[in-house]
């Protein structure tokens, strides 16, 4: 009788872990490429202002109800399944009204493009009005910082 079995193997005790790897890196991938599309929001260029920021116990609690508007005057709304799908006057009024209903004291803001027409921004904050917003703001950028010689 032989000691030796020929037949038999020996069991490996190491993970392969190159098939993770492959995974890994095609995740990555993928978030790489998907991960600009997932920034939302309208393009809007806003006006330069040296304004006060808000009190950060205000926005602490919720997000703030934003209302977008575009160099072409489209009204965007921060809420909803679509917040970068443009919206009428009508149904902005209504998601506002909707909003501020369950939160009264919600943060409204007004995020209005600097080539938007003033006309349109003041409809839009009577819109705003409308919905039972008692305090609107307005988004601004911060000028630029003058450099010193």
């Amino acid at each position: 009788m032989p000691l030796v079995s020929k037949g038999r193997r020996r069991l490996m005790g190491e993970i392969n872990v190159v098939p993770y790897i492959d995974v890994m890196l095609v995740l990555l991938i993928i978030f790489m490429i998907t991960a600009p599309l997932l920034t939302q929001g309208i393009k809007v260029e806003l006006p330069k202002a040296a304004a006060e920021p808000l009190d950060p116990n205000e926005v602490r609690n919720q997000e703030p109800l934003v209302l977008s508007i575009d160099a072409q005057g489209r009204l965007y709304l921060n809420l909803g399944a679509q917040p970068t799908q443009a919206l009428d006057d009508a149904t902005a009024l209504a998601r506002a009204t909707a909003a501020l209903r369950r939160a009264p004291q919600r943060v409204v803001l007004v995020k209005g493009d600097r080539g938007a027409n003033y006309g349109r921004v003041v409809e839009a904050m009577v819109l705003l009005q409308q919905a039972g917003a008692s305090k609107i703001g307005f988004l601004t950028d911060p000028p630029p910082v003058p450099r010193r010689s």
